[in-house]
């Protein structure tokens, strides 16, 4: 199977294993993630709503693209603040940068970190889904780790960063003049460590520079990761 068809295996399995053992069901308030791979579970979702399966469903979103998807796919969205939410979520899905074998993940290639750890840290359950190229033994050497940051504060806070023997590359915008801006107006500094870091360690020391808004090392909730591979399994771990 290529990448893109693990990614919809992936979704699917995660999507139709959940509801199978009542953890998606009609009413719930489930949180949206964002990139390639949450966006065929986000349509694979809005199927089994089409079929009947599930009925009333609440969405929280963690971007622009996934509002945009959802209210093409007829998915009622909502916010975190929205008396129908309360703040809180049954369950969040979303796609993964890198999975460790702890399920550990790094998360932001697309640059949603904030709302997407938002979402996540306010949810009940949190689920995986991930082709096998995001399955990682280690963090922190390959795929840089996002950090959301306030623009004004960029030069101390890759200071502290080298500090902490991160390298760090601020984002370019692809067709665009200047750093890439969030969806909450912030830019984002990429880290790579020369050695493998502790990404529950990592994720707090990075927290508590002045100036940043949120680290990509998601360590505080452990997913169920649905992992699908080229020869057409799915692990669930």
């Amino acid at each position: 199977m290529t990448k893109d068809e693990q990614k919809v295996l992936a979704a699917t399995t995660a999507i139709d294993t959940l509801i199978e053992q009542g953890k998606i069901f009609s009413g719930m308030k489930i949180g949206l993630g964002t990139g390639s791979t949450a966006l065929p579970a986000v349509k694979r979702l809005s199927e089994r709503i089409q079929d009947g399966t599930l009925k009333d469903i609440k969405a929280v979103v963690t971007s622009f693209q996934t509002e945009n998807c959802c209210k093409d796919l007829g998915i009622p969205v909502y916010t975190l603040n929205d008396r129908a939410i309360g703040g809180e979520l049954d369950l969040t899905i979303d796609g993964a940068d890198e999975i460790d074998g702890d399920n550990n993940l790094i998360k932001g290639g697309g640059a949603a970190l904030l709302l997407e750890k938002i979402v996540a840290y306010n949810s009940k359950a949190y689920a995986i889904v991930a082709d096998e190229s995001k399955s990682v033994e280690t963090e922190g050497t390959k795929f840089p780790l996002p950090v959301e940051i306030v623009g004004n504060a960029r030069l101390p806070i890759e200071k502290a960063l080298a500090k902490l023997g991160a390298k760090c590359v601020l984002r370019e915008g692809v067709r665009k003049c200047g750093p890439v801006i969030t969806d909450n107006g912030n830019q984002i500094i990429d880290c790579t460590w020369e050695n493998p870091v502790n990404p529950k360690k990592m994720e707090d020391e990075i927290a508590k520079i002045a100036g940043v808004v949120e680290v990509g090392f998601f360590t505080k909730l452990r997913p169920t990761a649905f992992i699908a591979h080229s020869d057409g399994k799915v692990e669930i771990r």
